[in-house]
C-alpha cells in the first residue's frame, strides 16, 4: 500500500497476509505484529484502555497519533520511526516465511502513515539482508518454522564458553513464553519485540545451548482393519416398528413314544 506513488506505508492489518504456522495458545497462530499500535501495545508503551480513549478523543481513529503525541506516549519523530519499523518488519516476516494467501483491503491508504514512505526496492533489499543475515548464523532459525522450548537447567546462562552475563529482557520473556508451540514469530507478537529481532535471538539461544527444539511428535496411527479388510462398516438403523411381522413361534418337538414291553423283552 502506498502513502504516496512508488511509496510503501507502514502496514495495514486488514491487508494482513494470511501466514502459516500455529499459535501456542491457540490452534491458530496470530500474524505476525503487523502495524505500530501493536508494538505500542505488547510493549507496555500503552495500555488497552489509555489505547481505547485516546481512539474515542480522536473519533475514532485507528492511528491516533496526535493524542499518542499530546499525552507524552511518545513524540512524533518516535512514531514515524515505529512506522517505518514495522514496515520493515512485516516485509521481513513475509519474505521470510510463506504466505499461504492475501487480501485487499477496502482503503486504498494505510491508516498509519509517514510524511515520506520507503520506496519497494528498498523495503525488499532490506529484507533480503535480514534474511541473508540469519542464514549465516551458527545456528539459523525462521520466523515460522522452529517451535523452541528451554533447556532445563541452564538458568538462562549460556554453557560453558558463553557469556555468564545475565539474561537481558528478551530473553527472559522468551524463556518464559518458549512452550513447543510458539514460533519465533508468535514470540514476537507475545513480547511485543520485531519479528527479526525475535528471529535472530531465538537463534542465538538455539546456539547457545539456551533453548532446543523438541522432537517432532509421532505420527497418529492409521484405524485398524477388520480381518476381512472392509474396516468398519456404517452401522445399519433399526428398522421401525411394525415394519416387519413378529415371527412365529415354532411348534415344540414331539415327545418319545413309550416303549414297547415285548419288544424291549426282545
Amino acid at each position: 500500500m502506498s502513502a504516496s506513488p512508488g511509496r510503501c506505508g507502514s502496514p495495514d492489518p486488514r491487508a494482513a497476509p494470511s501466514t502459516s504456522g500455529t499459535d501456542s495458545s491457540s490452534p491458530r497462530s496470530p500474524p505476525a505484529p503487523r502495524a505500530p499500535e501493536a508494538l505500542l501495545l505488547r510493549s507496555g508503551r500503552v495500555g488497552g484502555e489509555q489505547w481505547a480513549e485516546l481512539v474515542r478523543e480522536s473519533g475514532g481513529s485507528r492511528w491516533p497519533a496526535a493524542g499518542l503525541v499530546a499525552h507524552g506516549y511518545a513524540g512524533a519523530a518516535e512514531l514515524k520511526v515505529l512506522c517505518v519499523m514495522a514496515l520493515h518488519d512485516a516485509a521481513f516476516a513475509i519474505a521470510a516465511g510463506r504466505a499461504d494467501g492475501c487480501g485487499g483491503a477496502p482503503a486504498t491508504e494505510p491508516f498509519a502513515q509517514v510524511a515520506v514512505g520507503e520506496t519497494p526496492s528498498r523495503v525488499l533489499r532490506e529484507a533480503a539482508r535480514r534474511i541473508a543475515a540469519l542464514a549465516v548464523l551458527p545456528h539459523p532459525a525462521h520466523p515460522d518454522r522452529e517451535r523452541p522450548v528451554p533447556v532445563p537447567g541452564t538458568g538462562g546462562v549460556p554453557a560453558a564458553g558463553g557469556s555468564s552475563a545475565p539474561p537481558t529482557a528478551l530473553r527472559r520473556a522468551l524463556l518464559a513464553y518458549a512452550d513447543g508451540r510458539r514460533t519465533a514469530r508468535d514470540l514476537a507478537f507475545r513480547t511485543g519485540h520485531g519479528v527479526y529481532t525475535v528471529t535472530v535471538e531465538v537463534a542465538r539461544m538455539l546456539a547457545e545451548g539456551l533453548l532446543e527444539c523438541p522432537a517432532e511428535p509421532p505420527p497418529v496411527p492409521a484405524p485398524r482393519t477388520l480381518t476381512d479388510g472392509q474396516g468398519v462398516r456404517p452401522r445399519t438403523p433399526p428398522s421401525p416398528p411394525g415394519s416387519h411381522p413378529s415371527p412365529v413361534p415354532s411348534p415344540p418337538p414331539a415327545s418319545c413314544p413309550a416303549a414297547d414291553p415285548a419288544t424291549s423283552s426282545a
